[in-house]
């Protein structure tokens, strides 16, 4: 039909094919096989004349609007697909909500910003539980993720740190060793199944005995408690690049504490541009973080 239209408005083959780039032989054959379906013809033939029969022009203005009426649902289409969401709800850890997704969101294009975004500070059990029921478009939690309902788009992976007050004994190193921590108060997050798991490995690896915990439900917080001389926080690295904290020292570790998070959503769940758009700046903004590793797959844990 498109062929046909072609070949009306402009007055021949050899023009209508340069139009649709297509080859003469290819729109003759569309042509030929749009009468086999009429059932009558709508181009006389002359050798390489052509003209429209009386059939012809009475369904060229028929083709013709069918065909444009074709087109506007496809530019609507194209249109829905690019519109913003109006509402984005995301759910992420405390460390990512506070580092990566405000430079993420302020990555979007403008005409793909939400015109309502709501994002949700929680823990990582309450970012899997929003996400499978659907309240959340985005969420962002550390690992584990074994949740069957939920699709992991990709894993982020940074070291831990250790952060001491900028009066302690340790301030001064460039790197610590486990020597270094042996017999000091570790502040350390609580959850015994998260990131204390690993913390709690690589001390027993290293064979390093603390002298005291003090249990902490966030980064934050494990900062602030370190800020005011209790002891030494062993630290994901991704909250210090949004919430720098003065009167501390950034340590490095001579040993490896990984911190994993995992960009989540529902299985099956339509994705909007926005929240595709959103996830990909994510991934764009957390790759500029120090000593930062993207797994597309869960690594061992």
């Amino acid at each position: 039909m498109e062929a046909f239209v072609a070949v009306m408005s402009i007055g021949s083959m050899t023009g209508a094919a340069k139009a649709l780039g297509k080859s003469q032989p290819v729109v003759t054959r569309l042509i030929q096989e749009l009468e086999q379906e009429l059932g009558f013809p709508v181009l006389h033939r002359n050798g390489p004349r052509i003209a429209p029969t009386e059939q012809g022009v009475a369904f060229f203005s028929q083709a013709e609007l069918f065909l444009s009426g074709l087109r506007t649902i496809s530019e609507r289409a194209r249109q829905i697909e690019t519109a913003p969401a109006k509402a984005v709800e995301l759910a992420s850890i405390p460390a990512i909500a506070a580092s990566v997704i405000p430079l993420a969101l302020q990555e979007l294009p403008k005409e793909l910003f939400p015109e309502h975004v709501h994002v949700q500070s929680i823990a990582s059990e309450n970012v899997v539980q929003a996400v499978l029921a659907r309240t959340a478009d985005v969420g962002i939690a550390s690992l584990p993720l074994d949740n069957p309902g939920i699709d992991v788009h990709w894993i982020g992976e940074v070291p831990c740190v250790a952060v001491v007050a900028a009066g302690d004994e340790l301030a001064g190193k460039d790197m610590l060793q486990p020597a270094d921590l042996h017999g000091r108060r570790l502040i350390a997050s609580a959850n015994p199944y998260r990131l204390r798991m690993r913390i709690d490995r690589a001390f027993a690896e290293h064979g390093i005995e603390p002298g005291g915990v003090i249990d902490s439900n966030a980064t934050y917080v494990s900062l602030s408690l370190a800020r005011a001389g209790l002891g030494v926080a062993i630290v994901e690295s991704v909250t210090l690049s949004g919430l720098p904290i003065k009167d501390v020292s950034v340590i490095p570790l001579s040993f490896h504490v990984p911190f994993h998070w995992g960009v989540i959503t529902a299985t099956g769940l339509p994705l909007s541009a926005t929240v595709r758009r959103l996830i990909d700046a994510i991934e764009h903004q957390a790759s500029k973080l120090t000593s930062f590793i993207k797994h597309d797959s869960l690594p061992s844990i």
